[in-house]
């Protein structure tokens, strides 16, 4: 019998090697060397962009978790602390501003001030009055009381007391509605004399441009102004001189004016001087 040989036919380019196909085997293995070859530059040469893809991605995502980490950390106490005594000194230092406009640091109730009485879960005690010129108010149950002279805390203390008398547990509110009882006067040669509210701290100048200003005829360095005494009756005289505030620096004449105080600018016709 005869023989049968076991041998396998080579495939691929070996087979066309083996067949007698050496010269197109050899094309095949110089391309494939080729296209290695020129794969292997353009990675040597090309950026981080272009090869690298997968490296960026993860330099991006490990950025943004770095910031996110960083944003949302808990400050330390130290951090805090530094940070809340910041906010109290701006605090410390806006509230002088504020309380230097204020005419006092308490308000005290006059005649003709309208006040609004809460007197909690009780509505037919609750009711808005207005300060007679005696300085009283009337109020359901406990009648007159005086509020003149009082702070509006002052005034609620003491209509708690009263009202305990009748009912359970009172609580009571004041609270100012209206302010009638602060006002100020100015009359003479001004544009517009009258009455005016002392709604914040006011000096004469101010108040003297609010009334409009000097009429041509006003006698400005000679001006009077009249306050009530605090500790006896009747009025003081006062005078300033508008060229001495502005021109020769007596500042001190450019006094604070108080609740009642009347300005008089008299006309230059007015004025009497001494040897005349």
């Amino acid at each position: 019998m005869p023989l049968v040989s076991l041998r396998r036919k080579p495939i691929g380019i070996f087979a066309a090697n083996g067949e007698g196909g050496k010269g197109r085997g050899d094309v095949h293995v110089k391309c494939i060397i080729y296209s290695l070859i020129g794969c292997f530059l353009i990675g040597s040469t090309a950026g981080p962009g272009l090869c690298e893809p997968g490296r960026v991605g993860t330099v991006a995502t490990s950025k943004s978790v770095v910031d996110t980490t960083s944003s949302s950390a808990p400050a330390s106490p130290s951090e805090k602390a530094v940070e809340q005594a910041n906010k109290l000194g701006a605090a410390s230092e806006l509230t002088p501003e504020k309380l230097s406009n204020a005419v006092s640091s308490e308000y005290i109730i006059g005649a003709e001030d309208v006040l609004e009485i809460t007197v909690w879960r009780n509505a037919d005690l609750s009711k808005i009055v207005q300060v007679r010129p005696d300085g009283r108010i009337s109020m359901p149950i406990i009648r007159d009381i005086m509020a003149v002279g009082k702070t509006p805390s002052q005034l609620a203390e003491e209509m708690t007391n009263k009202l305990r008398e009748y009912v359970q547990s009172p609580v009571v509110a004041v609270s100012l509605k209206e302010v009638n009882s602060s006002n100020i006067f100015i009359l003479g040669e001004v544009a517009r004399p009258g009455r005016y509210p002392l709604k914040s701290k006011t000096t004469l100048l101010q108040g003297i441009t609010i009334a409009g200003g000097f009429t041509p005829i006003a006698a400005r360095n000679q001006m009077v102004i009249f306050r009530f005494t605090e500790s006896a009756t009747g009025m003081k005289r006062l005078t300033a001189s508008y060229d001495d505030i502005v021109l020769r620096g007596g500042s001190t004449a450019n006094f604070e004016l108080k609740s009642g105080d009347t300005v008089v600018v008299p006309s230059e016709a007015m004025v009497i001087f001494p040897g005349r």
